[in-house]
């Protein structure tokens, strides 16, 4: 199974989401079977852009508060837990915060944004995953998005989109 994985995309406007959904889904996410958001959609109906595939996404501190985004979940899909939270805070340290999040869970992913920067990892037994931006890179070198590769084997890839 192949997810694409957004976060921090800050968007306002249903044609700028529909506009960021053609991009991908016509490139990087071509072939993705669920798409995971990791919050700071800010335009809350994102996921319609994104139909009919399945969306899973968290509230990101620019989020207007939605009942049907929680501000951290579990999530599985292929047998695989994937915890999704934010993030919060300074970039420096934010590894260590999200992953704290989630000390009670057993997870083998988990997806994080907030920072704008790109992450694939391993830490332990957890695959730390943060896809970047695809929209607002800040101290990022570029635009990203990420994809997880959920099999035998799971792995991610940051996907460079400008």
């Amino acid at each position: 199974m192949r997810v694409g994985v957004l976060s921090d995309t800050h968007l306002h406007s249903l044609d700028a989401g529909m506009a960021l959904a053609q991009r991908l889904l016509n490139g990087p996410f071509a072939d993705v079977d669920a798409i995971l958001h990791a919050g700071d959609h800010v335009f809350a109906d994102l996921d319609s852009c994104f139909y009919p595939l399945p969306w899973y996404g968290v509230c990101g501190n620019m989020d207007a508060p939605h009942v049907h985004l929680p501000a951290q979940r579990i999530v599985e899909l292929a047998n695989v837990r994937i915890g999704m939270v934010h993030g919060w805070g300074r970039p420096n340290g934010i590894e260590s915060r999200v992953l704290n999040s989630f000390s009670a869970s057993e997870i083998d992913v988990l997806v994080f944004g907030h920072s704008h920067r790109p992450v694939c990892r391993q830490v332990g037994s957890v695959l730390l995953f943060n896809p970047g931006s695809p929209t607002d890179r800040r101290s990022a070198p570029y635009h990203t998005v990420g994809i997880l590769n959920l099999g035998l084997e799971i792995t991610g890839e940051i996907i460079r989109i400008d």
